[in-house]
């Protein structure tokens, strides 16, 4: 229906982000002073109006409202009217994007305080989340695909913030030619639906893909599987999301929580029509989203830089809602709420994370840390929070959204349901051990900090944010599984959820969960606990120890599937077009110059020479005359 009211100046919730990012920007050193306060506000104002906004929806009966702002391709047959969908679907995510963005913001005030270039850094961030409220309020996949590349400019400008490192630039090019490969999914999928079905909306689009042809459906689905996997860091696209931690913390924070790894996430979802046509597709994500989970979890077990390892965490915990997803119908609440969850104790997480950083001078090595908790009272608590709402403590955020994904799997009731939820369980395992890993030689044990390091908790404007956070790390979970439960909520996008006929009863899952998340505990206590952390990492280790720090070789494959062979096949083509195009077009113009060259000499100026060529000439035909005759 058209949107009425506050929803139909929804697109404010772009707009202003957007001339924050604008303003600093093109104001240039003028705003120096006061950039980081407009950046802030714009996206503190755009939560508010999100918040109005989502409370009117509530109160509709048919609650969707259609924003249609302008023309925005007409030629041919391609009519493409932009607009914005407000729904419950992108209703979840304009509030995490805006909520938890407004809470980085702030942090960045006290973060960045003394970076010469901060004005720079909240243009970036306004419009990095500009981009991303484009992407989820969208009406059609056209609309969605430039938000989508809109974040992967965003993300590119931010990891290469200090641009002057060059593991940051590096790092930066990594990340943007990674999600272009991605992006060359979407957009084909994009083509084929146009191709097939005249229309990109929406609307469009689910209502009539069911007309399709069975392969047609499912090469959408997994050319829409390519395009997430690029953004939300999924095999095979994994490699370049640690290495964005190169940018500054906040940033982290921002891309890992809520912004651009949730991206993927959201397409799927928003694409359950396709995906509820294509079982074929569908067992891909499930296949995608497990591996990923575990890759990311076992390299999470092996790093020492504090960031790296949360890095890993993010890739495994989006490879759970990546699971989650690709169940159906039975696991897209699952595995959004699981999503909501972790924006809160996954920011809270990083930010902690910064603000250890902080007190560190900038180092993140944690065989560098140690006793961390009397210096950083409130970082340790809230970081604290977070890591058990992360490893599944029982009755914080994690232990409910988790769980209700692994239910919802062995819900199958056949011997995959089985596979999967056993992947999640040691999935589970992994992340209580390598988070209590990094618990231990952050916070606790002895001091192996560097003289002249002087640890110090952050100032207020960092810890506020943190605080916020950790509440919605204990609480989260609770509040969107039990108390306002996301199923209702999400009813109108999904459908009515069916009543679920547990196989194995909840109470059991989450036992199991629990003791195996605590066995996982108890290993990292007596590998990392109870022993003296050496100050550089052994060299001699075991192969799988090895594998797992080189993050199960993925640089490696991808280096010799796709980087040595487009090497190779460029400088087979570069010696081709020296050798072949250029050789013939230089050998010709060589032979034409050669040629003029020599006739050029018979142009002697001497009578004598051109009479005697002119008789020469007159003995050839005359010879080529009497040869004719006598023939």
């Amino acid at each position: 229906m058209p949107a009425e009211g506050l929803l139909a100046a929804s697109w404010l919730l772009i707009a202003l982000p957007l001339a924050g990012a604008a303003v600093l920007l093109l104001g240039g050193r003028r705003t120096d002073r006061w950039g980081h306060l407009l950046g802030t506000a714009t996206v503190v104002a755009a939560f508010v109006l999100a918040v109005a906004c989502t409370v009117q929806l509530a109160g509709l009966d048919e609650r969707a409202a259609d924003v249609e702002l302008f023309t925005f391709v007409a030629t041919g047959e391609l009519d493409v009217t932009a607009g914005l969908l407000y729904d419950p679907l992108s209703a979840v995510f304009v509030l995490l994007i805006t909520g938890v963005g407004s809470l980085i913001h702030v942090y960045s005030i006290g973060y960045m305080a003394h970076d010469p270039a901060r004005r720079r850094f909240f243009a970036y961030l306004n419009l990095f989340v500009a981009a991303m409220l484009l992407l989820v309020l969208g009406n059609s996949f056209v609309a969605l695909y430039v938000g989508w590349e809109g974040v992967g400019l965003a993300s590119y400008l931010l990891i290469a913030f200090w641009y002057t490192r060059p593991a940051a630039a590096t790092a930066a090019k990594k990340a943007f030619i990674m999600n272009r490969v991605g992006d060359v999914g979407l957009a084909l999928a994009i083509f084929v639906m146009f191709a097939q079905l005249g229309t990109t909306s929406y609307a469009g689009v689910f209502g009539s893909v069911g007309t399709l042809a069975g392969g047609t459906i499912t090469a959408i689905g997994l050319l829409l599987l390519l395009g997430a996997c690029g953004k939300s860091g999924q095999f095979p696209l994994q490699a370049w999301l640690p290495d964005a931690m190169e940018g500054p913390t906040p940033v982290s924070a921002l891309i890992h929580a809520a912004t651009m790894v949730t991206a993927g996430v959201y397409l799927i979802a928003r694409s359950a029509p396709i995906y509820d046509l294509t079982p074929t597709a569908r067992a891909v994500v499930l296949a995608v989203g497990a591996l990923t989970l575990l890759i990311g979890a076992i390299a999470g077990c092996a790093y020492d830089d504090i960031k790296k390892v949360l890095a890993y965490s993010t890739v495994s915990q989006i490879g759970y809602m990546f699971l989650a997803v690709g169940l159906g119908p039975a696991g897209y609440v699952a595995g959004l709420a699981h999503l909501l969850a972790h924006g809160f104790f996954k920011a809270g997480l990083f930010l902690g994370a910064g603000s250890v950083m902080h007190a560190m001078d900038d180092s993140v090595d944690m065989r560098r840390f140690g006793a961390l908790w009397r210096k950083l009272p409130v970082t340790f608590v809230t970081f604290g929070l977070g890591y058990l709402a992360l490893i599944g403590f029982p009755f914080l955020s994690g232990y409910f959204t988790k769980d209700a994904i692994i239910e919802a799997a062995l819900d199958r009731d056949d011997v995959w349901g089985w596979v999967l939820g056993g992947v999640m369980v040691l999935g589970a395992g992994l992340t209580a051990f390598y988070m209590t890993r990094l618990m231990l030689m952050t916070f606790f044990g002895r001091a192996r900090w560097d003289d002249g390091v002087h640890p110090h908790e952050s100032p207020s404007i960092m810890t506020a944010p943190m605080i916020v956070l950790a509440f919605g790390s204990v609480f989260a979970g609770a509040l969107l599984v039990a108390v306002f439960p996301l199923s209702g909520w999400l009813e109108p996008v999904f459908g009515e959820p069916a009543e679920a006929a547990h196989v194995v009863a909840p109470a059991v899952v989450g036992l199991v969960v629990t003791l195996v998340a605590f066995a996982g505990v108890a290993l990292a206590w007596l590998f990392v606990g109870r022993r003296e952390v050496p100050l550089t990492a052994p060299v001699r280790v075991s192969p799988v120890t090895r594998a797992a720090r080189q993050a199960l070789y993925a640089d490696a494959v991808n280096e010799s599937l796709f980087m040595r062979p487009g090497q190779w096949l460029t400088r087979a083509l570069v010696w081709v077009d020296n050798r072949g195009v250029d050789g013939a077009v230089n050998g010709l113009a060589a032979g034409l110059g050669g040629s003029s060259a020599r006739l050029g000499r018979a142009q002697t100026g001497f009578v004598r020479t051109y009479a005697l060529g002119m008789l020469g000439g007159a003995v050839v035909v005359a010879g080529a005359l009497l040869a004719v005759t006598a023939g």
